[in-house]
């Protein structure tokens, strides 16, 4: 007779919250899913694959929401709350995947993430295998290191193995159950290096060769998984910097690890560089003209909401809006994604494609760096239904095209744009709020530039005003001795953390 199979549970919340921008966020953001609806968020989680037959798999609550501000008290409390009871409502489990950010602040909160499964611990018991799916910028306590028997982060920047991280955190829990050995031996190496995603993307040096040598640590005898983790810059939180992990059968095997892939990352912390040449947005915009390159893109990096921007910030737009090459309907095509603007939405909707308007938009959030905008156009295109945005409208402002959403969403595709009957390869100037190119995008680009441009994910990092991190930090401290990068061998989660904090 077949052993029966492990009951593993599947729970988790993510996003990256931007503690230098003033919005938050609330509950509906995270579009939490339940039951047997998280499991249809993975793919190799399907009926009839070979780890769905594996385990007896128990969705619980996952929710991710777009990146964003501050996660509100209420919004924390109730999906935490729901979760939580939803684990106790599920039995005995042998194994719980926890698909995680790792950038999540909460109001009063300091290390969400690890709060939140020390409260799934006292749920579930001590003796609960915990697989841990992250982001590479995610932030690794001690804490949430020692709750985690197994942890593991994307290797790719952009996040092109998103899914093959997941399934990998799911595969080695199922494998540790099936093997039913002692607990994994964790190394953790937290490395005092702060740095923006687009200045460690895995397509370009140093970063390349820093994360492939992640697959030949992992490769050694011993070792189950390895991680490096570039840590969220743009929170203020002691947690925040990057770290190492590696987990495995062989302590010396795990800890030798992580110490080469903390040393590597340390010694090239000055070759981290921008992954697209950067400029001032005017700088940016008058390369483009010049240039025979079409389309031309330039990421308008300061309000990006991709990493916690706003979203509403109308800096860029005026400027755009303000230069005289696109005054004229003939003037260069010019695409600009996007701004949230919901009674500028609604004046369009009413008025109806064709129809001339004057409407007002932005910085209903923030508004430190401009007020709103009031725009006259031609309304191009409405589109409803959209996850994120509800509802789009497309207005023509002389040649620009400013797509204006009910709620903020993210621009990373081109259908994106098709959608609205936009067609980003005919275009001239292509403007997103963004920062590296996703790749739809960076396929489509003949050429790009990163504007540096204000916002709650300013890419100046040293101007934010970071007070609560751990210092000495590159680069805030750039002549900082060399750190420690000794690798912490962490308690076993069924045992008291040591009282060492760092």
């Amino acid at each position: 007779m077949s052993a029966p199979r492990p009951v593993i549970a599947v729970a988790g919340l993510g996003i990256e919250s931007s503690t230098f921008s003033p919005a938050r966020t609330e509950a509906p953001a995270f579009h939490p899913q339940r039951d047997g609806d998280v499991l249809i968020r993975y793919p190799f989680l399907a009926p009839g694959q070979p780890l769905r037959a594996a385990a007896d798999w128990r969705g619980t609550l996952v929710g991710k929401a777009l990146p964003g501000g501050t996660v509100t008290a209420s919004a924390y409390a109730e999906l935490s709350g729901e979760l939580i009871d939803r684990l106790k409502g599920l039995g005995p489990i042998d194994g719980l995947w926890y698909d995680i950010h790792g950038a999540m602040t909460v109001e009063g909160v300091d290390d969400a993430e690890a709060e939140l499964l020390a409260r799934i611990r006292e749920t579930v018991g001590p003796d609960v295998t915990v697989s841990t799916s992250m982001d590479l910028h995610g932030n690794v306590s001690r804490s949430l290191v020692h709750l985690s028997d197994l942890i593991t982060c994307y290797r790719m920047a952009p996040h092109e193995d998103a899914m093959e991280t997941k399934e990998r955190a799911a595969r080695n829990l199922v494998d540790h159950l099936a093997g039913g050995g002692p607990r994994p031996v964790k190394a953790w190496v937290p490395v005092p290096v702060l740095l923006a995603g687009e200045q460690t993307s895995t397509r370009i040096e140093p970063a390349k060769s820093v994360y492939a040598a992640v697959e030949e640590v992992e490769a050694a005898e011993g070792v189950t998984d390895a991680a490096i983790w570039v840590g969220y810059a743009w929170a203020d939180e002691p947690r925040n910097r990057a770290a190492v992990v590696v987990t495995g059968a062989d302590r010396d095997a795990v800890a030798a690890g992580a110490e080469r892939l903390a040393r590597g990352f340390w010694e090239a912390r000055h070759d981290f560089a921008f992954v697209a040449p950067t400029g001032t947005l005017a700088d940016c915009l008058d390369e483009a003209l010049a240039s025979a390159a079409r389309p031309y893109f330039v990421s308008d990096t300061g309000d990006n909401p991709t990493a916690g921007g706003a979203g509403d910030v109308t800096w860029g737009l005026r400027e755009v809006l303000a230069r005289p090459e696109f005054q004229d309907p003939g003037g260069p095509t010019v695409l600009y994604a996007s701004l949230p603007g919901p009674s500028a939405v609604d004046t369009a909707v009413q008025a109806g494609v064709g129809a001339t308007v004057t409407v007002t938009a932005g910085a209903e959030v923030d508004d430190r760096h401009a007020g709103p905008v009031t725009m006259t156009g031609v309304v191009h295109a409405v589109r409803h239904g959209d996850r994120d945005a509800q509802t789009e409208v497309v207005l023509r402002v002389g040649s620009v095209h400013v797509i204006l959403t009910r709620l903020r969403k993210p621009y990373h595709h081109e259908h994106d744009f098709t959608d609205l009957d936009l067609d980003p390869r005919a275009a001239d100037i292509v403007i997103v709020k963004i920062g590296y190119l996703e790749p739809e995008l960076f396929a489509m680009a003949a050429d790009w530039k990163m504007a540096l441009t204000p916002g709650g994910v300013d890419q100046n990092l040293v101007r934010l005003g970071h007070h609560r991190i751990h210092r000495p930090m590159f680069p805030f401290d750039p002549g900082m001795p060399d750190p420690d990068l000794t690798a912490r061998i962490i308690a076993a989660s069924n045992l008291p953390l040591d009282g060492s904090g760092e």
